[in-house]
């Protein structure tokens, strides 16, 4: 009995590692837009061991641990991307104040809904019915949002160059 459940908590923390190992990158961008952490600890760079991107990320992973074996079917990342979700919701008020970067401005459900709706695709249905919002609302936010953002970005156009003729053409 014992032999069998010991081979059932390996295997369960092998599948566990792997999807880690596989969704960790992706799930710690998105906890890094949610917090509204600067821009230079976007993963990849340096994000320290008290990042709330790490915190927030480390915290949903917890969830989705404990509930691995009651999954069946479920995608994990997909459950994974609600507890994270969930947590950042519960947790709103330590984002409050304002960041550097783009998304500082945006209050932390303007946050949630870009992320969810913006970076990680998320329909609005499926987007209202994770937040306890009515569709309209959620496509409200998003509206509002990224007008928002589009009116304190910076210029980035600049004028297009003249085509260059070939030498020889004729005027």
């Amino acid at each position: 009995m014992r032999e069998r459940r010991a081979a059932r908590e390996s295997r369960r923390a092998r599948e566990f590692a792997a999807f880690a190992a596989g969704a960790g990158g992706r799930l710690l961008h998105a906890a890094t837009l949610l917090t509204g952490e600067a821009p230079g600890d976007i993963p990849g760079g340096p994000l320290g061991e008290n990042s709330a991107a790490e915190r927030l990320l480390t915290a949903a992973l917890a969830r989705t641990y404990a509930r691995w074996d009651r999954l069946r079917g479920e995608d994990p990342y997909d459950h994974t991307r609600r507890e994270l979700a969930t947590l950042f919701a519960n947790r709103a008020w330590r984002y409050r104040r304002p960041r550097d970067g783009l998304l500082g401005r945006l209050t932390p459900q303007e946050r949630l809904v870009l992320v969810l709706r913006l970076h990680e695709g998320v329909a609005e249905e499926q987007a209202a019915a994770a937040l306890g919002l009515p569709v309209e609302r959620v496509r409200a936010i998003c509206t509002r949002s990224v007008a928002l953002m589009r009116s304190h970005a910076p210029e980035t156009r600049r004028e297009r160059p003249e085509p260059r003729r070939a030498a020889g053409a004729a005027s």
